[in-house]
């Protein structure tokens, strides 16, 4: 693959580092976290992002969510190092979209 199929990302974890990972996949899978996603707290949780995004997903890009947990995993952390989405601090941790 080249430069042009790959999307960097960030992780709100580990702040300066960039990842480069294939940008079909990761878009897809943006498009679906952000359309689940609440605008308001008190957002979802990690298990109940994993349980509804995989019906958002394309059979083509992600069959039978194989994979889908850690890209789901994947733009959470990227989206909250660029302050697209926010976590709660609450237990068990919970994400939404300011």
């Amino acid at each position: 693959m080249n430069s042009k199929n790959k999307v960097e990302v960030e992780n709100i974890n580990t702040p300066g580092k960039t990842t480069n990972v294939d940008a079909v996949k990761y878009n897809e899978m943006k498009a679906a976290f952000l359309k689940l996603l609440p605008n308001s707290s008190p957002g979802l949780t990690q298990k109940e992002i994993q349980d509804q995004i995989k019906p958002l997903l394309s059979q083509d890009i992600f069959p039978e969510g194989k994979t889908s947990g850690w890209w789901a995993k994947t733009v959470q952390l990227d989206l909250e190092a660029k302050g697209v989405v926010k976590r709660e601090s609450t237990k068990p941790l919970r994400w939404y979209q300011p």
